[in-house]
């Protein structure tokens, strides 16, 4: 039998189904080979149980007990959402723009790979790319083309991109096979970058429109999806005009793919951007002192979780929900009403110390060189001094340059020296103020200071000040709870001196009322702490003795070292608002020293609860003592002459009952006001940033004047506001069978009344 031989054609397609062949063998060894990472060349691939669970940083936020974002902790901003959350007309817009085959591929394209190659070879590079939305999770999602996935072949430019894709390739195949489309479009818009740090379609939608993602309109969505390709070249605050070319390119795009009429197109087109930007950040946003007070405390909460369980969060990556006690609208309302008294004791202050500089020595003159010991003191201008020598970091801090600055009229750009700025921003007054629920120990309102990106300086816990005679009810406590004195009892208002060798002291010493005058008059208890008379308090730290007060101001709530002297009865141990908060608290839940407390709980970002926090209280005083220094607080607001009376012109004190004490240090260095309600304590601080910055007279210096006001205006608004309703007016709640109340307190005989002067008004000064 004759064999034939065969033919030039099948020769050749025998040629050419042996070369098919050994190229798909070649393709799938060569996937196989990047799959499994062949002698370590092509670099590892994201494990199985990172593919089922994938991950992206996501933010952690912070929110209030009402429901209200606090702000984030984080490195990326980004927060999940549910594809059903997300504006149809945004998922209509990103399928016309960026993969209109996405509900028919398997994750890869190749139709959009053969208009990629066909590009390529005939130059055409506005073909579009080759990458579906699923690739594109795959890159965002595991990260492939960063160094942790790198081999030996990555090296070589060129090389390092074939792999990558082939890798994102193969991530895309897997992923269509575990997840939805819906649920792979969902990965997608919640890892895609939007510039300005704004990372994933929820937080960009706030970031440049204010709007939620289910609120945005068709161009609004267009703009956002047109960002995708480049956010730098399409960012709209930077780059508006080709933001705007490319927002009608998506447009086009869906009036192509029948999304829109040519009719809407032509509408919808010609409409201006719309932004309504701003940048989500802590230091805009609400509650930033206490936000960043927070910071510390979580990150050693995620140390010691993370030891205990052996887990790995991360507070800026792992999407913890951390739940607080804060209440938005009344942090609102603090942060308002704090604002606006401030301002106005800025004007104040600013007469006060016109043409003369305020930082003054005990004689009432400027005290030399302050400013440039002030510059010394800075680590900035150290650097400067070993870098460059002394003399020459002396001619960069007096350099002047464009700098914006903070001013009570917003921000201003100005021309000035970093030596000017120092003398600039130390004539700003500070403050700081914090509100808590005696019954619980939440703490409702946190404001540290008067503006967190110009002064970080947190007030309320960082910052510790001289609390003046709002110490004095720590004295009165400890002289009543120790049976020196009786809530009824008198006492002189008369000079009274500790005398060296004999009360603690190196020599002797008087201290003086706060005008130097004394009535010569007995005083009840009332009288004496509502007036703030320094001598009637001075008698009975006599009585009881420093160590005891320190004593009971630290069981109470201080956590402070205090001196142990005889002046501590005016208040010379530095606290901070927070220790005062959480120890007048005390006197309001019925001797109970609750601790201040900031976390309910928080949770993972699939709402597994992590940790629960719970209240701590501990009963100090008898509810019959707490009750007696409540009852002689009440005259700071109740009675003539109390130094909290002016509170009543904020409506305030109708149908309510509010103990209270007002404090001024050494030299109206630090204004005080410490305000309590049955079911709310809010205290106020207010001070210069050095302690030689002050108002040069007790009129103006007085906590009354510089402190109170702010306190009035919080209270006032919270009363306001009808959805507070378990922050009403009302009673201290009384103790059964309590007869403490006086007869004097009650009918105030006028021989007994010690009236001040009306310039003086406020009380125990330090001298």
């Amino acid at each position: 039998m004759i064999q034939l031989k065969p033919g030039k054609y099948r020769r050749r397609i025998l040629f050419l189904w042996r070369g098919f062949g050994i190229g798909l063998a070649l393709l799938i060894f060569y996937i196989a080979a990047v799959n499994y990472n062949f002698f370590w060349l092509f670099g590892g691939m994201p494990d199985l149980k990172a593919l089922e669970n994938p991950k992206s940083e996501i933010a952690s936020e912070l929110i209030s007990q009402d429901g209200k974002s606090l702000g984030k902790y984080l490195i990326e901003n980004r927060s999940p959402v549910e594809i059903s959350e997300i504006s149809p007309n945004l998922i209509n817009a990103l399928v016309a723009t960026e993969d209109t085959r996405f509900i028919s591929h398997s994750g890869i394209d190749p139709r959009s790979l053969l208009r990629v190659a066909k590009g390529i070879l005939t130059g055409n590079s506005s073909s579009g790319g080759g990458s579906t939305l699923t690739q594109q999770v795959a890159k965002n999602l595991f990260n492939t083309r960063s160094e942790e996935f790198e081999g030996t072949l990555s090296k070589i430019p060129g090389v390092r991109i074939v792999i990558a894709k082939t890798k994102e390739w193969i991530l895309s195949i897997i992923l269509e096979r575990k997840y939805t489309k819906q649920e792979i479009m969902q990965m997608y818009l919640n890892t895609v970058s939007f510039g300005n740090n704004a990372f994933g379609i929820k937080v960009a939608a706030k970031t440049y429109f204010n709007k939620d993602v289910s609120e945005l309109d068709i161009p609004e969505s267009a703009l956002l999806v047109g960002m995708l390709q480049n956010p730098t070249i399409y960012n709209p605050v930077r780059f508006p005009q080709n933001a705007l070319n490319r927002r009608n390119t998506v447009l086009a795009q869906m009036r192509k793919y029948d999304d829109i009429t040519e009719d809407d197109f032509n509408v919808l087109s010609a409409k201006p951007l719309g932004l309504e930007f701003a940048m989500e950040t802590h230091a805009n946003g609400p509650a930033p002192y206490f936000w960043e007070s927070m910071r510390g405390y979580l990150k050693a909460w995620v140390k010691m979780y993370n030891e205990e369980n052996g887990t790995d969060l991360n507070l800026y990556t792992s999407g913890l929900r951390i739940y607080t006690t804060i209440d938005s609208r009344m942090q609102e309302y603090m942060e308002e009403a704090l604002t606006r008294h401030m301002q106005a004791q800025q004007k104040t202050f600013n007469e006060h110390w016109k043409g003369r500089n305020p930082w003054i020595d005990e004689d009432g003159k400027e005290i030399p060189g302050f400013i440039n010991t002030a510059v010394r003191r800075l680590p900035y201008f150290n650097v400067l001094k070993n870098k460059l020598g002394e003399e020459e970091a002396w001619k960069v801090m007096n350099k002047p340059y464009k700098m914006k600055v903070f001013s009570w009229d917003g921000e201003k750009e100005m021309t000035m020296s970093p030596i000017d700025s120092i003398k600039y921003y130390k004539r700003f007054l500070r403050a700081g103020m914090m509100a808590m629920d005696p019954r619980n120990g939440h703490v409702k309102a946190w404001v540290g200071g008067i503006n967190f990106k110009y002064f970080q300086y947190d007030h309320v816990k960082q910052g510790k000040r001289q609390p003046g005679s709002t110490f004095k009810p720590f004295v009165y406590t400890a002289g009543l709870d120790k049976n020196f004195i009786t809530p009824c009892e008198k006492i002189m208002d008369s000079p009274v001196t500790f005398q060296a060798g004999i009360d603690d002291v190196n020599e002797d010493y008087t201290p003086k009322n706060s005008n130097g005058v004394y009535s010569e008059q007995p005083l009840s208890l009332r009288q004496a702490l509502g007036k703030s008379v320094n001598s009637v308090t001075a008698n009975i730290m006599k009585m009881v003795k420093a160590n005891t007060v320190v004593d009971y101001a630290h069981k109470l709530g201080i956590t402070s070292e205090l001196p142990a002297t005889p002046a501590l009865c005016l208040g010379t141990g530095d606290v901070s608002v927070y220790e005062m908060v959480s120890a007048y608290s005390s006197f309001a839940n019925g001797g109970y020293k609750v601790m201040p407390m900031t976390i309910l709980r928080i949770e993972d970002r699939h709402g597994k609860l992590l940790a629960e926090f719970h209240e701590q209280q501990s009963q100090e005083l008898s509810e019959n003592m707490a009750y007696n220094m409540l009852y002689l607080m009440r005259g700071a607001v109740e009675d003539p002459g109390g130094t909290a009376g002016r509170l009543r012109q904020y409506g305030v004190t109708d149908g309510n009952e509010i103990a209270a004490k007002t404090g001024t240090s050494q030299n109206h260095s630090d204004g005080w006001f410490m305000g309590m309600t049955h079911n709310l304590v809010a205290g106020v601080w207010v001070g210069g940033e050095d302690r030689s910055i002050h108002y040069r007279s007790l009129a103006l210096g007085q906590g009354g004047r510089v402190a109170m006001p702010a306190w009035g205006a919080f209270m006032q608004k919270v009363y306001n506001d009808q959805t507070l309703i378990q922050y009403r007016k009302g009673p201290f709640p009384r103790p059964e069978g309590y007869t403490g109340e006086c007869a004097t307190d009650s009918t105030q005989v006028s021989e007994d009344v010690y009236t001040p002067p009306a310039k003086s008004d406020d009380e125990g000064v330090l001298f």
